[in-house]
């Protein structure tokens, strides 16, 4: 399986896209995908033994001879995508926060 970033319409140009190839194993254990942009994907991973998340973050940056302004959005939006999988992190599956350990209590 391959996911790929970027715009669907015909004749688009293929430049400035991100692509993940998945294994059956990969495939299996995929819980969900995006495309953020033409640049970004990012794929949510759980393995079904140890119940374990991994989200996988693919992307092409900016080159050099691209504008200041072009690599300020593209690390703004990395940056952002990297924020939201904190926030799920800090949170149980049933959506409550995890409670903080301090001193060894609750």
């Amino acid at each position: 399986m391959l996911l790929y970033s970027g715009r669907e319409e015909e004749n688009a140009p293929h430049t400035q896209r991100a692509a993940l190839m998945l294994i059956k194993k990969a495939r299996n254990v995929l819980m969900e995908w995006g495309s953020h942009e033409s640049r970004i994907i990012k794929a949510s991973f759980k393995t079904k033994k140890e119940g374990i998340t991994m989200n996988v973050i693919q992307c092409y940056a900016p080159t050099n001879d691209s504008s200041d302004d072009d690599k300020d959005q593209f690390h703004e939006r990395l940056q952002s995508i990297i924020a939201k999988c904190s926030e799920k992190r800090s949170h149980h599956p049933d959506g409550k926060p995890k409670r903080q350990i301090r001193n060894g209590q609750h």
